[in-house]
């Protein structure tokens, strides 16, 4: 089955293309087309987000195409940075600034409990001649460490220990990480559902 992940971010095409289980799929990116579209996110969710990236790819390249809108939520920051998580800091904000904003807003809260956060992915397969064919939604619980550690991952993995863990996303193997992040789940859904059709 021919699908285009919707994204031009390399780290989530690194982690989608990875996950052994959707083996059964020829994967297509943005550097395979000449139109691949850039894609401003205007929704209030990541679910709408998610839809409007793969609708927009699908009816560009004319290919299927499963897009995920994915973000930190902070309780300490009533939810922030949510669905602006990839542009905290600003418009084209690096991963780095993002991480340096978020970790000077919560600097004063030294009681790790008190740092809970969770990550959040809705995924969604569109395809150009029926629309909307699944959707998922795949959550890890964590908190906020108090520095940056490991160099794996991409984003906010190397400040975000996940439940259970002493260790940062950014410092866990690639299998681990995709059996309990929030990405794996919603892909581990997804695999489900392409391997029943």
């Amino acid at each position: 089955m021919d699908i285009v992940i919707a994204t031009k971010n390399t780290g989530k095409i690194e982690e989608i293309k990875s996950y052994k289980a959707c083996s059964c799929i020829d994967w297509f990116i943005y550097s395979d087309f000449g139109n691949f579209p850039e894609v401003e996110e205007t929704g209030d969710s990541f679910l709408d987000n998610a839809i409007i990236k793969a609708k927009a790819v699908s009816r560009a390249t004319g290919k299927a195409a499963l897009a995920d809108d994915s973000g930190l939520i902070v309780d300490a920051l009533g939810g922030r940075p949510g669905v602006y998580s990839s542009r905290y800091a600003g418009p084209g904000a690096s991963d780095k600034a993002n991480r340096d904003k978020l970790l000077a807003e919560i600097e004063g809260i030294k009681d790790i409990s008190r740092r809970s956060a969770r990550f959040i992915c809705s995924m969604v397969l569109w395809d150009v001649d029926n629309g909307l064919v699944f959707k998922t939604e795949g959550i890890c619980e964590g908190v906020i460490g108090f520095e940056e550690k490991g160099s794996g991952g991409f984003g906010y993995d190397c400040i975000f220990i996940p439940a259970g863990y002493t260790k940062t996303m950014a410092e866990l193997e690639s299998d681990e990480k995709n059996t309990i992040s929030h990405r794996g789940k919603a892909l581990r859904d997804f695999c489900g559902f392409i391997v029943k059709k």
